[in-house]
């Protein structure tokens, strides 16, 4: 791990405990080593670093391609952002995350893609199930609550005092989740089954 990155870790950790009573549970579900895809629900611009400030790994992340721009760019760089179009999920950022996965680094993914507008989980875009086929990466799910009420949507500054809380669950093998390559709905349905272990948490 780049010392940046752990700096940026233990900084997260302070503020969150520090203002919004922080809490963290299931954290002995994170593999310790290897590869795994967290897919978490998105509730707001703390999520990223929320999720990752208890966890003992190098995690990258997803961040929107607009956000890379001087000096912000070089940042999210450095704390392990991979920029992608919202949009869509091209071949070279595809390529880039696999070969991320291959190496033994876990990854971040929220399957709904944005932001929630409250607490409830929207629908699953059929990119993570994508990647879930091509990686075979095992899966870890995890919620976030209450982040809604911190930094939500439009919400220009965060509300001190609210709590935040992350749920880590038990990892699961895609091969649980893969209905196989002849259904004609195969992502779409491993998604939304990521998003059913989000929401049973």
């Amino acid at each position: 791990m780049k010392p940046l990155y752990r700096f940026a870790q233990f900084s997260s950790y302070i503020y969150f405990r520090l203002f919004h009573r922080f809490e963290v549970y299931g954290l002995d579900n994170i593999p310790s080593t290897g590869s795994f895809i967290l897919a978490s629900n998105h509730q707001s611009f703390f999520d990223p670093p929320a999720l990752g400030c208890k966890i003992p790994r190098n995690l990258h992340y997803f961040a929107r391609d607009s956000l890379f721009f001087w000096p912000l760019g070089c940042l999210i760089r450095n704390l392990n952002s991979i920029p992608v179009n919202r949009t869509r999920l091209d071949m070279s950022t595809l390529k880039l995350v696999l070969k991320i996965l291959e190496s033994g680094e876990p990854l971040l993914v929220f399957p709904e893609g944005t932001r929630s507008v409250n607490d409830k989980l929207g629908t699953g875009k059929k990119g993570i199930g994508l990647l879930l086929a091509k990686s075979k990466s095992t899966i870890v799910p995890a919620r976030v609550i209450g982040g809604n009420l911190i930094l939500g949507k439009g919400m220009l500054f965060p509300r001190i005092g609210k709590k935040l809380m992350i749920q880590f669950g038990t990892p699961i093998s895609v091969a649980d989740l893969d209905p196989g390559k002849s259904d004609p709905n195969r992502y779409e349905i491993i998604s939304s089954k990521v998003l059913s272990l989000i929401a049973n948490l």
